[in-house]
Protein backbone atom coordinates (compact mmCIF):
# COMPACT_ATOMS: atom_id res chain seq x y z
CA UNK A 1 0.00 0.00 0.00
CA UNK A 2 0.91 3.56 -0.35
CA UNK A 3 -0.72 5.98 1.95
CA UNK A 4 -0.81 9.94 1.46
CA UNK A 5 -0.94 12.31 4.16
CA UNK A 6 -0.39 15.90 4.96
CA UNK A 7 1.53 17.73 7.03
CA UNK A 8 -0.45 20.23 8.70
CA UNK A 9 2.66 21.52 9.91
CA UNK A 10 4.49 24.64 9.05
CA UNK A 11 6.86 25.70 8.12
CA UNK A 12 8.22 22.09 6.38
CA UNK A 13 11.13 22.23 8.96
CA UNK A 14 8.65 22.21 11.40
CA UNK A 15 7.25 18.65 10.23
CA UNK A 16 10.85 17.41 9.14
CA UNK A 17 12.20 18.11 12.84
CA UNK A 18 8.67 16.22 14.20
CA UNK A 19 9.48 13.16 11.09
CA UNK A 20 12.75 13.18 12.95
CA UNK A 21 12.52 13.51 16.62
CA UNK A 22 12.32 9.61 18.40
CA UNK A 23 10.43 10.70 21.01
CA UNK A 24 7.25 12.38 18.69
CA UNK A 25 6.19 8.29 17.96
CA UNK A 26 5.62 9.24 14.00
CA UNK A 27 7.56 8.64 10.97
CA UNK A 28 7.12 8.61 7.10
CA UNK A 29 8.99 7.28 4.29
CA UNK A 30 9.35 10.33 2.36
CA UNK A 31 8.28 13.68 2.82
CA UNK A 32 7.49 16.49 -0.05
CA UNK A 33 8.05 20.16 0.22
CA UNK A 34 5.15 22.35 -1.77
CA UNK A 35 8.73 23.81 -4.12
CA UNK A 36 9.05 19.62 -4.90
CA UNK A 37 11.81 18.61 -2.98
CA UNK A 38 11.53 14.86 -1.85
CA UNK A 39 13.31 13.97 1.32
CA UNK A 40 13.42 10.45 2.42
CA UNK A 41 13.67 9.82 5.81
CA UNK A 42 13.08 5.85 6.60
CA UNK A 43 14.18 2.94 3.93
CA UNK A 44 10.86 1.48 1.97
CA UNK A 45 11.78 -1.72 3.51
CA UNK A 46 11.35 -0.75 6.78
CA UNK A 47 8.49 0.30 9.06
CA UNK A 48 7.13 3.75 9.66
CA UNK A 49 4.69 4.90 11.57
CA UNK A 50 2.49 7.23 9.68
CA UNK A 51 -1.13 5.34 9.58
CA UNK A 52 -1.60 4.91 13.31
CA UNK A 53 -4.64 3.13 13.82
CA UNK A 54 -5.60 1.98 10.81
CA UNK A 55 -7.56 -0.12 8.47
CA UNK A 56 -7.98 -1.09 4.95
CA UNK A 57 -8.87 -4.08 3.08
CA UNK A 58 -8.66 -6.26 6.21
CA UNK A 59 -5.60 -5.39 6.99
CA UNK A 60 -6.00 -3.79 10.90
CA UNK A 61 -2.06 -2.76 10.73
CA UNK A 62 -1.36 -0.42 7.76
CA UNK A 63 1.87 0.90 8.86
CA UNK A 64 3.31 -3.16 8.24
CA UNK A 65 1.99 -2.96 5.19
CA UNK A 66 2.32 0.40 3.27
CA UNK A 67 4.63 3.18 2.35
CA UNK A 68 3.56 6.47 3.86
CA UNK A 69 4.30 9.79 1.98
CA UNK A 70 3.78 13.22 3.92
CA UNK A 71 3.37 16.32 1.73
CA UNK A 72 3.85 19.46 3.16
CA UNK A 73 0.99 21.23 3.85
CA UNK A 74 -1.18 23.47 6.04
CA UNK A 75 -4.06 20.80 5.79
CA UNK A 76 -7.09 21.90 7.33
CA UNK A 77 -6.01 23.16 10.50
CA UNK A 78 -3.67 25.89 9.25
CA UNK A 79 -5.34 27.06 6.11
CA UNK A 80 -6.89 24.53 3.78
CA UNK A 81 -5.75 25.07 0.14
CA UNK A 82 -4.96 23.33 -3.42
CA UNK A 83 -1.88 21.31 -3.39
CA UNK A 84 0.99 22.63 -5.08
CA UNK A 85 1.91 21.78 -8.59
CA UNK A 86 5.54 21.59 -8.14
CA UNK A 87 4.54 18.78 -5.51
CA UNK A 88 2.41 17.05 -7.29
CA UNK A 89 5.07 17.17 -10.29
CA UNK A 90 7.34 15.59 -7.84
CA UNK A 91 5.19 12.93 -5.98
CA UNK A 92 4.13 11.62 -9.80
CA UNK A 93 7.23 10.20 -10.64
CA UNK A 94 7.96 9.10 -7.02
CA UNK A 95 4.75 6.86 -6.49
CA UNK A 96 5.29 5.87 -10.04
CA UNK A 97 8.54 4.11 -8.76
CA UNK A 98 7.22 2.64 -5.66
CA UNK A 99 4.09 1.41 -7.32
CA UNK A 100 6.49 0.00 -10.05
CA UNK A 101 8.77 -1.49 -7.58
CA UNK A 102 5.98 -3.29 -5.01
CA UNK A 103 3.54 -3.92 -7.57
CA UNK A 104 0.97 -2.13 -5.56
CA UNK A 105 -2.59 -2.08 -7.55
CA UNK A 106 -4.05 1.34 -7.51
CA UNK A 107 -7.12 0.53 -5.14
CA UNK A 108 -4.30 0.29 -2.65
CA UNK A 109 -3.21 4.05 -3.13
CA UNK A 110 -5.47 5.45 -0.45
CA UNK A 111 -5.12 9.07 1.45
CA UNK A 112 -4.89 8.55 5.14
CA UNK A 113 -8.74 9.43 5.88
CA UNK A 114 -9.26 6.54 3.90
CA UNK A 115 -7.77 4.29 6.22
CA UNK A 116 -8.32 6.32 9.77
CA UNK A 117 -12.14 7.86 8.78
CA UNK A 118 -12.46 8.79 12.57
CA UNK A 119 -9.53 10.51 13.15
CA UNK A 120 -8.46 11.53 10.27
CA UNK A 121 -8.99 14.09 6.84
CA UNK A 122 -5.85 14.05 5.13
CA UNK A 123 -5.02 14.53 2.23
CA UNK A 124 -8.25 16.23 1.84
CA UNK A 125 -11.00 16.87 -1.18
CA UNK A 126 -8.49 19.19 -2.68
CA UNK A 127 -5.89 16.50 -3.33
CA UNK A 128 -5.93 15.77 -6.92
CA UNK A 129 -6.32 12.27 -7.05
CA UNK A 130 -7.60 12.20 -11.01
CA UNK A 131 -4.62 13.46 -11.99
CA UNK A 132 -2.72 10.60 -10.38
CA UNK A 133 -5.25 8.46 -12.28
CA UNK A 134 -4.71 9.93 -15.30
CA UNK A 135 -1.24 8.42 -15.00
CA UNK A 136 -2.40 5.16 -13.88
CA UNK A 137 -1.53 6.09 -10.27
CA UNK A 138 -4.67 5.91 -8.22
CA UNK A 139 -8.29 4.52 -9.26
CA UNK A 140 -10.40 6.89 -11.74
CA UNK A 141 -13.72 8.47 -10.92
CA UNK A 142 -16.32 5.48 -12.10
CA UNK A 143 -18.29 6.34 -14.89
CA UNK A 144 -21.74 5.36 -13.44
CA UNK A 145 -23.49 2.76 -15.59
CA UNK A 146 -26.43 1.07 -13.38
CA UNK A 147 -27.29 4.03 -10.58
CA UNK A 148 -28.34 3.03 -6.93
CA UNK A 149 -28.62 -0.66 -6.27
CA UNK A 150 -29.04 -0.67 -2.45
CA UNK A 151 -32.20 -0.55 -0.96
CA UNK A 152 -31.02 0.64 2.79
CA UNK A 153 -28.47 2.33 4.25
CA UNK A 154 -27.05 -1.45 5.73
CA UNK A 155 -26.51 -2.56 2.41
CA UNK A 156 -24.63 0.48 1.79
CA UNK A 157 -22.21 0.00 4.82
CA UNK A 158 -21.50 -3.57 4.11
CA UNK A 159 -20.87 -2.81 0.78
CA UNK A 160 -18.14 0.32 2.01
CA UNK A 161 -16.25 -2.08 4.05
CA UNK A 162 -16.35 -4.56 1.74
CA UNK A 163 -14.56 -1.85 -0.42
CA UNK A 164 -12.28 -1.51 2.21
CA UNK A 165 -13.16 1.00 4.67
CA UNK A 166 -13.54 0.58 8.24
CA UNK A 167 -17.35 1.37 9.09
CA UNK A 168 -16.99 1.10 12.80
CA UNK A 169 -17.86 5.10 12.70
CA UNK A 170 -20.57 5.22 9.79
CA UNK A 171 -20.55 8.62 9.77
CA UNK A 172 -17.15 9.68 9.69
CA UNK A 173 -16.66 6.44 7.04
CA UNK A 174 -19.18 7.98 4.66
CA UNK A 175 -17.11 11.47 5.05
CA UNK A 176 -13.83 9.85 4.20
CA UNK A 177 -15.68 8.10 1.04
CA UNK A 178 -16.93 11.50 0.07
CA UNK A 179 -13.53 13.34 0.60
CA UNK A 180 -12.21 11.03 -2.42
CA UNK A 181 -15.01 10.09 -4.86
CA UNK A 182 -17.21 13.31 -4.03
CA UNK A 183 -15.30 15.98 -3.03
CA UNK A 184 -17.66 18.46 -3.84
CA UNK A 185 -20.04 17.85 -1.37
CA UNK A 186 -19.02 16.12 2.11
CA UNK A 187 -21.97 15.35 4.22
CA UNK A 188 -21.68 12.38 5.89
CA UNK A 189 -25.44 11.12 4.98
CA UNK A 190 -25.83 8.44 2.32
CA UNK A 191 -27.74 9.37 -0.73
CA UNK A 192 -28.05 7.93 -4.07
CA UNK A 193 -24.91 9.15 -5.63
CA UNK A 194 -23.02 7.84 -3.21
CA UNK A 195 -24.72 4.34 -3.60
CA UNK A 196 -24.21 4.37 -7.12
CA UNK A 197 -20.77 5.13 -7.16
CA UNK A 198 -19.72 2.86 -4.44
CA UNK A 199 -21.25 -0.31 -6.63
CA UNK A 200 -19.29 0.95 -9.61
CA UNK A 201 -16.52 1.07 -7.89
CA UNK A 202 -16.87 -2.60 -6.74
CA UNK A 203 -18.45 -3.58 -9.83
CA UNK A 204 -15.06 -1.96 -11.22
CA UNK A 205 -12.73 -4.20 -9.47
CA UNK A 206 -14.91 -7.37 -9.59
CA UNK A 207 -14.10 -6.83 -13.43
CA UNK A 208 -10.00 -7.01 -12.44
CA UNK A 209 -9.59 -2.74 -13.15
CA UNK A 210 -8.57 -1.62 -10.05
CA UNK A 211 -4.96 -2.67 -11.01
Amino acid sequence: MVVLHYTEMKPVGTALDRLCDADAGVSAHYLISEEGEVTLLVPEDKRAWHAGVSYWRGHKDVNSASIGIELDHPGHGLGYRPFADAQIEALVPLLHRIVKTHDIPRANIVGHSDVAPARKTDPGELFPWDRLAEYGLATPTPKIELGDPFDNDGAFYLALERYGYDITDGHKAVEAFERRWRPRRISGEIDGELRAILFQLLLDRDRGNAR
